[in-house]
Parts: structure tokens; sequence; C-alpha cells
């Protein structure tokens, strides 16, 4: 179940929330074009948190299951799968990445690759407003064709030294797909697509309502979003281990 779990998250929710250019065109225009596109910079530095519920269908494995993602500014996070009747928790809480085994109850320390992860997914949703400030750094990389139409590639490089490569609609500004090679819960490396479709509007947050990953080219998950709630009052607490959970 571990590595089932770890597996879903492979490369999730780098593009959750920020999802032909001019030959002129610096990487600063277009960070701020995907700002302007997610409802502006005031707009993002007004959420303190959010919870965001769905739907997963685990391809591979055959299972579905729903799924609870909650984020608290600047670097909380949890998720939280129900899968045949059982609740996988993985969280960030600023400083310790753990998880929740389904099968003993306990709470348990992340370390290595899957804490990494966890602390990246966990970075502030104001990152790409001052870059620099979170240690990443962007640069454009052409264009790429995908389907008939025509994206910029965006690459983002990230503290811990991952790169993924963002194909960005010249038109919305908004994320057709991430591209990313980082390690799985085997130790090899593997090579990760997310394809974002069905954007909706969520307050003044325009997001992706449907993400499917592929690793190695094989279709691993489909998540499907009916829900975003900003400014519940999350606790941070929410987000620590306990011996409780």
């Amino acid at each position: 179940m571990k590595k089932i779990c770890t597996a879903v998250l492979v490369g999730f929710g780098l593009g959750i929330f920020l999802c032909s250019a001019s030959p002129a065109q610096t990487v600063d225009d277009v960070l701020k074009k995907m700002i302007e596109s997610q409802g502006g910079a005031e707009f993002l530095r007004s959420i303190k948190d959010l919870t965001i519920t769905g739907s997963i269908d685990i391809v591979q494995q055959g299972l579905s299951g729903s799924l609870t993602v909650y984020k608290k500014e600047p670097d909380k996070r949890r998720t939280d799968i129900e899968l045949m009747g059982m609740v996988i928790t993985q969280a960030y809480d600023g400083q310790t990445a753990w998880w929740v085994n389904p099968q003993t109850g306990g709470s348990e320390e992340l370390s290595g690759q899957q804490a990494t992860d966890l602390k990246r997914q966990a970075m502030a949703i104001t990152a790409i407003l001052d870059p620099s400030k979170y240690g990443l750094s962007f640069s454009l990389k052409g264009k790429e064709t995908v389907e008939g139409k025509e994206y910029f590639i965006l690459e983002e490089t990230f503290p811990d030294g991952l790169k993924s490569s963002q194909l960005v609609d010249p038109e919305t500004y908004l994320i057709n797909r991430i591209r990313l090679t980082t390690i799985g819960p085997a130790g090899a490396e593997v090579k990760v697509e997310q394809v974002f479709s069905d954007f909706k509007k969520e307050g003044k947050m325009t997001m992706a309502h449907s993400i499917v990953t592929t690793q190695d080219g094989a279709e691993y998950t489909r998540i499907t979003f009916n829900q975003l709630k900003f400014n519940t009052g999350l606790e941070d607490s929410f987000f620590m281990m306990s011996k409780s959970e």
C-alpha cells in the first residue's frame, strides 16, 4: 500500500494551482501573464489555505477512491486518499514529512526522496510571485506542437535540483501539461507526464478539474476535482504528525 501511495503522489501537485509567444517575450512576461490567469497577485496573496476534493482512479491497479488535498500557506500540505475503506495520508508540516500507514493506523516520518517530494509540493502558492525568494528559476525552451496546437515550453528548476517542463498555452497562459523525471518507489528513474484539462473558475482562480498522469508512457492515474474552498481556517496541528492519527 505504501508503494501505491508513493507512486500516486510522484510528481503530484506540481501543477494543481498554477497551471505563439513572440520572440521578444521574456520569462518575466510569461510569469506575469500566468499570474494574471490565476486571478492576479493580490488574489494569490489573499489565499491563506485551500481545500480541494475529488476522486481518483489508479488505473494500473484497478482502484478507485476519493481524494482531498489541503494546503496552508506558506509551507504546509496534506493529502488524504480513501481506497478500499482505508485512508492513506501523506503530509508536510513545514519541517517534517510523514504518512499514516493504513494497515497499522500509525504515523511514520518519511525521509529521502519521499520527504523531498512532499516538501516541494508544499511550497507556497505565492512562490511564482517571487521565484528567487524560494530558490526557483525559470527559462524558456522554445515551442512544441501537441495534437495540432503549439505551446511554448517553460522549464522550472526547483531548489532540490528537479527540473520540470511546462507546456503553456500561449492564448490562456494555463499549463497544458508538465513533464519531469524523478525517482520512483523502487529507486529507478521514472518519466512522469501530467495532462491538465477541464479548466473552470473557482472564485477568481482558474484551475484544471481533470489531471491524467502517465509514468514511463503508461497511464497511471486519473484525478477529477469537484470542489475548491478557500480560507476555511485550517489549523497548523492538522498538518502535524501525531500518534493519534
